[in-house]
């Protein structure tokens, strides 16, 4: 009696551990797919150097970037993805150093509930450019907007697809360069088991005013924790500049951040 009482409470235990290590691998790739329907609050700080031709300037992000799902119908979400950059930088143009919020991203993906035939994931939608930038050289004093667009598939451990949003300018400041800017981000991810996360993406741009790419190249590991209750991922990685404009910066920089998640 005793031995099947420790059997049935051992399999129960391996059960619930096996449950739990299911939902956080779920919980994990929900992470790298832009359009999950989960509410989260990335914290993500990066740190870039070699800014100017004399390359001794640097700066510090920090990107505030909560992400909300509302759902339409049994058939569509909206997801809200806004960014809200924190800057610190010094020499970017020599002899300054500016600090405060800089212009705000917010995107709208009209996404469906249900993977279609192929199995992507995909959202559809606006993206507006604010000009919030607390400091000039912080912000473009324009207003700008544009499309944006994601599709991704979810195969096993891998995740893999891209973004691509392209902003105008609409109005603003007229001694300011007028926008026209294409950001593409192709990424790749592998989701263990354990809930770590290996990824790689670029976060390139192109500026079709001055006809310049800028191309910083990621690679990062991830892995999901829980602080108590509250579920949050702990990502670190570095990036290379692969190109860029002589007065941005070059070689290498990095990223941390912190993942707040409320899943439902």
């Amino acid at each position: 009696m005793t031995i099947r009482l420790s059997c049935a409470f051992l399999t129960s235990a391996l059960s619930l551990v096996a449950t739990g290590a299911q939902a956080q691998d779920d919980l994990a790739k929900k992470l790298v797919n832009p359009v999950a329907e989960l509410i989260s609050v990335p914290l993500e700080y990066n740190y870039d150097r070699q800014f100017g031709t004399a390359r001794d300037g640097h700066r510090s992000l920090m990107n505030v970037q909560p992400v909300t799902p509302f759902g339409l119908n049994d058939e569509w979400n909206i997801i809200s993805r806004t960014i809200v950059p924190i800057i610190s930088q010094t020499d970017v143009r020599p002899g300054t150093s500016p600090a405060g919020i800089g212009d705000i991203k917010q995107s709208l993906f009209f996404s469906p509930r249900t993977l279609g035939p192929s199995g992507a994931i995909w959202g559809v939608g606006p993206v507006f450019y604010l000009p919030t930038g607390t400091d000039s050289q912080l912000s473009a004093r324009k207003w700008g907007g544009g499309p944006t667009a994601v599709v991704l598939m979810q195969d096993g451990h891998w995740t893999y697809g891209a973004l691509v949003n392209h902003i105008w300018a609409a109005g603003g400041n007229a001694n300011r360069r007028n926008i026209s800017s294409t950001y593409l981000q192709p990424f790749v991810a592998y989701t263990t088991k354990e809930a770590w996360t290996f990824a790689v993406n670029t976060e390139s741009s192109y500026d079709w005013k001055a006809k310049q790419w800028s191309v910083p190249i990621n690679v990062t590991v991830g892995k999901l924790l829980f602080l108590g209750k509250q579920p949050v991922n702990l990502t670190a990685g570095l990036r290379y500049w692969a190109e860029g404009p002589n007065a941005g910066p070059h070689n290498l920089g990095f990223r941390l951040s912190a993942n707040f998640l409320f899943p439902k």
